[in-house]
């Protein structure tokens, strides 16, 4: 009796062996190169996609935001503040004579604003003096009979001046005209040892428009 072969046939004989040339070669590597391409290309796509979407909404959103404050700056009535019919310069303890500063006071009153800034320059140079009372020498100059030249207080007039000037112009305030000055007493502290007493004044000046009277056409 002959045997009869019961052994099932092994998978690995039936299995075709592929050799490693043709995994390797050019054409598989070729497909996987290009796959890989077209992966990159469709990745670069939904990145610009996806910045563009973003870049439309902070654009849409930019718009929404600009029509809110229109939207409120329409609703909100615009405030418009009336304009001052005078300048004001008002300066406390400024560290000048209280006579000199009165004197200089009554110099300048009634005076346009440039006017004045022009003749305290001239006292800086000495070619004019301010007239003064009391027992003060005489000085030459129309309608001049005693006057000195109060170089720091003078100095600081101008600074008054200048700044009141500028108030004007920020007013619109046409030929500005000082209308009143005045000099008051400030604080008188002590120096040292309490032996002299230091000198302060308060300075006040108001310009308003030079207008012309309805009687007599005077201004």
């Amino acid at each position: 009796m002959a045997k009869i072969n019961t052994e099932k046939p092994s998978r690995k004989r039936n299995e075709k062996k592929i050799s490693p040339m043709v995994v390797n070669s050019p054409k598989n590597v070729g497909k996987e190169k290009t796959e890989e391409k077209k992966m990159e290309l469709v990745e670069t796509k939904r990145l610009e996609e996806k910045g563009k979407m973003e870049k439309e909404k902070v654009e849409e959103k930019k718009t929404e935001i600009k029509e809110k404050d229109s939207k409120k700056a329409e609703s909100k009535p615009k405030i418009v503040k009336p304009k001052k019919m005078e300048a004001v310069v008002n300066v406390k303890n400024v560290p000048i004579s209280k006579k000199h500063s009165m004197a200089i006071c009554d110099f300048i009153r009634k005076k346009n604003i440039d006017k004045a800034i022009e003749e305290l320059e001239q006292v800086m140079i000495f070619k004019r003096a301010i007239p003064m009372k009391g027992e003060i020498p005489h000085r030459k100059g129309k309608g001049m009979m005693s006057g000195r030249f109060p170089v720091k207080s003078v100095g600081n007039f101008l600074v008054l001046l200048k700044s009141l000037a500028g108030n004007a112009t920020y007013n619109s305030i046409e030929e500005p005209v000082i209308v009143e000055a005045v000099a008051n007493m400030g604080v008188r502290p002590h120096g040292r040892f309490g032996r002299v007493r230091k000198k302060s004044t308060h300075v006040t000046l108001v310009a308003k428009s030079q207008t012309k009277k309805n009687s007599g056409g005077k201004k």
